[in-house]
């Protein structure tokens, strides 16, 4: 049986450990968002020592490349994106601290194994839902890697934001196998 939380960040061990594939999560604070080339700077960062934009600990990464802000909202639309391309960066960045991503699709064995060793979670966002989670997004400015445009690195300031446990610490997957004609 599914469970509804209402979690803020940054995440615990505590806070992740009781998710359970299946269940939603209203999110509440801030939130990072990367895709791949921003990943691919992310993880050269870490080769030479320098320190990140962001604090891992605890944190979490939104899979997305939003679209321009209209006017009067922080952000455009802000749907995720494919999450298997950042699949070779995500095990090293949970080593660190990184608690949960969110995006949409499945996940490697690597990654899910680096989910159960490091206590952290795979959140699935509703795909083609960008305008609608846009509104639980309160604020949005760029923190580094400017030059990325939409896949610039992002702090966003969220209430609310609707997440599906899709992998969870224990080594649960949810997948729901498609209907054939």
């Amino acid at each position: 049986m599914s469970a509804q939380y209402n979690l803020s960040t940054p995440l615990t061990d505590e806070d992740v450990s009781k998710l359970e594939i299946g269940d939603v999560v209203l999110l509440t604070g801030t939130i990072y968002t990367a895709r791949d080339a921003a990943h691919k700077r992310l993880v050269e960062s870490l080769d030479k020592g320098e320190t990140l934009p962001f604090d891992l600990k605890g944190a979490l990464i939104y899979y997305v490349g939003p679209s321009p802000a209209p006017p009067g909202r922080p952000i455009g639309a802000a749907g995720p994106t494919t999450s298997y391309r950042m699949d070779s960066y995500a095990p090293r960045l949970h080593s660190l601290g990184l608690k949960a991503t969110i995006g949409k699709g499945k996940r490697s064995d690597e990654v899910k194994a680096a989910l159960a060793k490091y206590t952290a979670v795979y959140f699935g966002a509703t795909g083609g839902a960008g305008a609608l989670l846009s509104q639980c997004i309160k604020a949005a400015r760029v923190i580094a890697y400017e030059d990325l445009g939409p896949e610039a690195i992002r702090e966003l300031s969220v209430v609310d934001f609707p997440l599906l446990v899709i992998n969870d610490a224990k080594g649960g997957e949810l997948y729901v196998k498609p209907k054939l004609a």
